[in-house]
């Protein structure tokens, strides 16, 4: 379990910080126009569709790296890790991964165990 060190060390301090801080799950789109050229030499303009989402405000006891792992790997995306200046360190994932991530970051055997309430998905 790659999550088993973070929750040995869980006492009452970090569960009362976990509750109190909220993690937000958002989605970006990103704007990507590219241009298809028929035979006939009309172009018609088509969008990307091109989504990231992030997840903020994930608690400290956790190990950010790990996580991104295994979601990568579970949900077979790309993802980084990027500093914000007001949100702190961001998890950024390729496509729209919002309905996964929160029953991921829900689940007590496979995910974090983090109280749904705390989550806010936008």
């Amino acid at each position: 379990d790659p999550f088993a060190d973070a929750q040995d060390q869980d006492t009452s301090e970090t569960k009362t910080a976990t509750q109190q801080t909220n993690i937000h799950i958002r989605i970006q789109r990103k704007l990507k126009y590219s241009y298809k050229v028929a035979p006939s030499g009309s172009r018609t303009e088509r969008n990307g569709r091109k989504t990231l989402t992030t997840i903020e405000g994930i608690p400290s006891k956790f190990d950010l790296k790990k996580i991104l792992k295994v979601i990568k790997k579970q949900f077979a995306c790309n993802g980084t890790i990027v500093n914000d200046e007001k949100a702190g360190d961001v998890i950024q994932l390729q496509g729209d991964q919002r309905n996964a991530i929160k029953d991921f970051l829900v689940d007590k055997d496979k995910g974090l165990d983090i109280d749904a309430k705390t989550i806010k998905v936008r």
